[in-house]
């Protein structure tokens, strides 16, 4: 292994959570198997769904380096805020632009709908209406797994306490 690997390996903190950022994208796959029968390579790596991997890496990190630095120390008080705001943009930020990208997929996909609505216009405008629906429908939808549910930040804050005190 080179240096590079060494330094890598040898760091508690990072190991602890990157276990704890894995085992969310696991367990995240094997629930999305589980209620759609159907393996879905996407939530190996995507964001949102149960459990939070954003809350189990900072959550992990938070312990890990209460464990390591102890509760009085800057580091920790560094960390314990870095997982606050993260977990909130979960369940703010990122959970409102999911519910906006679900907004805008319906509507975008259901412009084809509208051209029944249409079919009385003259030619000129149902033209310009199909040749935007062409447009649109080849455009790819805009991801909805964004943000999480206030649970799924809760079982992603359980599960990193539960990686960075196994692994302490």
């Amino acid at each position: 292994m080179n240096q590079f690997g060494n330094i890598l390996f040898s760091n508690h903190l990072i190991n602890v959570g990157f276990v704890a950022w894995c085992s969310a994208q696991l367990i995240k796959t094997l629930l999305t198997f589980i209620h759609f029968k159907e393996f879905r390579a996407e939530r190996l790596f995507g964001a949102g769904g149960m459990p939070s991997s954003h809350s189990a890496l900072v959550c992990s990190l938070t312990v890990a380096m209460a464990q390591s630095e102890g509760f009085q120390s800057p580091l920790f008080a560094l960390t314990l805020f870095f997982a606050m705001v993260v977990m909130y943009d979960a369940m703010g930020v990122r959970r409102a632009a999911g519910e906006q990208a679900k907004v805008l997929n319906k509507m975008i996909f259901s412009f084809k709908d509208m051209n029944k609505i249409f079919d009385q216009l003259n030619a000129e405008i149902e033209e310009a209406i199909e040749s935007s629906t062409n447009a649109i429908s080849d455009r790819k939808e805009l991801k909805e797994f964004l943000g999480h549910t206030p649970l799924e930040v809760l079982g992603g804050a359980l599960l990193g306490i539960l990686v960075a005190s196994i692994l302490q």
